[in-house]
């Protein structure tokens, strides 16, 4: 399946954006908002981790595994959203697929997914 183009956000404003006016889902590992954009077809991701977490080690761990899920899931992602991932305690302690499995759920009801083939690993 064909991976779409997917740019970081990386401005504050954007981040501001998407957590005002976009649609968050929450979960005790993580938090998504998911905000539609104008930009065709192009997709931008964007990740806070903040001290709360851990250390930088454990700051940039959770960042890892968000970002691979989320590559994971890219391919049944439409085109056309702004995502902000916000990590959680809980984070560092999980692995990537079990946070993929979160995101899928919450992208899920997003309506994002494009393609149903997608499952969980879990069930």
């Amino acid at each position: 399946m064909q991976s779409m183009k997917v740019s970081i956000l990386k401005q504050n404003s954007d981040f501001r954006r998407a957590y005002g006016r976009g649609k968050s889902f929450s979960d005790p590992a993580l938090v998504t908002y998911v905000l539609k954009n104008n930009r065709a077809g192009i997709c931008r991701m964007g990740i806070t981790t903040s001290k709360k977490i851990g250390n930088a080690v454990e700051r940039n761990r959770s960042r890892r595994i968000i970002r691979a899920a989320f590559r994971e899931l890219t391919p049944y992602i439409g085109g056309g959203f702004d995502f902000v991932f916000v990590a959680r305690s809980k984070t560092k302690h999980l692995k990537s697929t079990e946070i993929r499995d979160i995101m899928l759920h919450q992208l899920n009801k997003a309506g994002v997914i494009k393609n149903e083939e997608v499952s969980y690993r879990n069930n």
